[in-house]
């Protein structure tokens, strides 16, 4: 290969892992500068075939669940770390501070994912998020249960069905490969200290069934179609 055609490569999309470690991309609001350029808000591809079962795959997985797990994390996406490429990892142990009310999500890896089912019925759940530091809880709608195929890390399609908060989970780092976070979609919005009074004190539902006009995290995607089909729109 030329050295003009290694300048030309650009490494959001590769799985090098940067010398000092990935740190969390920040969100960018709308008709800001720097939006276009933020890995949040471009197109993630693929894993291909010749990535699957390789050390340098594996390494870069570690990496994530090692800044997912730093950061109090119950999930986390490639593009959250800059990097372009359709992975992600959900994870909820019973004493993480930032969510500790739902229980258990066992760690499960998700590679190329595609949403095959899903239920009619939706619930509300105030969202935060590892690249919205310090931004108030924002409420949106997503559906009960899902269903998905996606590939392991030895490249093996694997099928199955998440509900209660595993779903909701899958759902927000599923929208991140769509581009962008929570947001861009909710319109209520509440810092996580007046959320605990208000939920704790009865007076807003949680985790209760969603009301039509609750927007959708995912909105847009059109369910069993992939993320390739979905960007390629």
């Amino acid at each position: 290969m030329s050295l003009e055609k290694c300048a030309t490569i650009d490494d959001s999309m590769t799985l090098n892992i940067p010398k000092k470690g990935f740190e969390v991309v920040q969100q960018v609001p709308a008709k800001t500068i720097g939006r276009d350029q933020n890995a949040l808000y471009l197109t993630p591809r693929k894993i291909r075939k010749d990535e699957f079962n390789s050390t340098t795959l594996n390494d870069f997985i570690d990496k994530m669940y090692t800044v997912m797990i730093k950061n109090s994390g119950v999930g986390i996406a490639a593009n959250q770390l800059g990097k372009r490429l359709q992975i992600f990892i959900i994870e909820a142990k019973d004493d993480n501070p930032r969510y500790n009310v739902l229980g258990q999500v066992e760690k499960q890896l998700f590679i190329n994912p595609i949403i095959t089912k899903v239920s009619t019925e939706k619930k509300n759940f105030w969202h935060g998020c590892l690249s919205a530091k310090d931004e108030k809880r924002g409420n949106v709608a997503t559906y009960e249960w899902i269903e998905y195929q996606c590939q392991n890390q030895k490249g093996e399609v694997k099928k199955g069905r998440l509900d209660g908060f595993a779903a909701v989970i899958f759902q927000h780092e599923f929208k991140h490969l769509m581009n962008g976070t929570y947001m861009d979609v909710a319109k209520q919005f509440l810092s996580k200290t007046e959320l605990d009074k208000k939920i704790a004190s009865g007076e807003l539902p949680f985790f209760e069934k969603a009301s039509d006009t609750l927007p959708l995290l995912i909105n847009g995607y059109t369910i069993g179609k992939t993320l390739h089909d979905y960007h390629s729109k």
